[in-house]
């Protein structure tokens, strides 16, 4: 209960940007048709619509998603689509997640990353007509389990010091 609160600097516009091409970049990756991958972008635009809701929201997302679209070679608008439901309801959810600790978050992330995959496989099914199968939502798993992680690497450069005192432990 006697958790030290830390009060946090203003994020970087630059850091965000950086990060959404870094997890861009780790979606690019050749993981070939691996089960249970994480989606890397995702899990940051969820990261930021949560933290920072006004720095980036769905057109970010609709963005990305186009991005995602034309690397994946998927119908056009599909993680676009996807990707703008997700930071739509993680803006909707993002004051009431933070209240809770990094692992109750994790479990808020969940149906957000499944919300997501459902919407993709509903668009690539009505397309295809194929079902990828049950393991297709392993990636979700994955995904929320990086969420730990995440957070201690993004809010990381928030959280030191701008001028360090050794007798002040804020």
């Amino acid at each position: 209960m006697n958790r030290p609160h830390y009060i946090l600097l203003p994020v970087n516009p630059l850091f965000i940007m950086v990060s959404l091409v870094t997890a861009f970049l780790l979606n690019l990756l050749p993981w070939g048709h691996a089960v249970g991958v994480p989606d890397f972008v995702a899990l940051v635009l969820i990261f930021w619509s949560v933290h920072q809701p006004r720095k980036v929201g769905i057109g970010i997302a609709f963005v990305m998603g186009l991005l995602m679209d034309v690397h994946d070679a998927t119908l056009l608008g599909e993680n676009a689509l996807s990707y703008t439901l997700l930071s739509y309801f993680a803006i909707m959810i993002h004051r009431r997640v933070l209240w809770f600790r990094i692992p109750t978050q994790a479990l808020h992330v969940l149906p957000l990353i499944l919300m997501m995959q459902s919407v993709q496989l509903v668009i690539r099914v009505l397309v295809s007509g194929h079902f990828p199968g049950w393991l297709y939502f392993s990636e979700s798993l994955t995904t929320a389990a990086l969420w730990p992680v995440v957070t201690w690497i993004l809010l990381a450069p928030q959280r030191r010091a701008v001028n360090r005192d050794d007798n002040r432990p804020l």
